[in-house]
């Protein structure tokens, strides 16, 4: 079976890292971490993910504007996004639906739902987008 691939885009290094390790461990998945949202777009097209995992709050571009880069990219736009943020307030979750998100995970991230949400956004049930 080909390992999944998912692209985490979170400036805590250690954060991400850490989400890796669970990913690799937990199931079979890829892992790339991005530490700046910049240079998204060319790693998308390099790396070509299954998912991607974006923090809101990052220093240069924040997420929802990485959300927005992405979508306007005919490659990256068709690659489901699931918001990874400390921020859990409603109107940033509304803003990041708005925005294309296809989940919403609050951190600290509990590893069920962390697989449970990739798993979903990776492989969508019929009617669900």
């Amino acid at each position: 079976m080909d390992k999944k691939r998912v692209m985490i885009i979170d400036d805590e290094e250690g954060f991400a890292l850490m989400i890796k390790i669970r990913l690799e461990r937990m199931g079979n998945y890829e892992v790339m971490i991005l530490t700046d949202a910049k240079d998204a777009i060319k790693y998308v097209h390099d790396f070509q993910p299954d998912v991607i995992l974006l923090d809101l709050i990052m220093p240069k571009v924040n997420g929802l504007d990485a959300r927005d880069m992405l979508g306007n990219d005919p490659v990256a736009k068709k690659i489901p996004v699931i918001i990874v943020s400390g921020i859990d307030q409603s109107m940033d979750k509304d803003q990041a639906y708005k925005f294309g998100a296809v989940d919403y995970i609050v951190k600290p991230v509990d590893d069920a739902k962390l697989l449970e949400a990739v798993g979903k956004a990776i492989n969508p049930k019929p009617g669900q987008s």
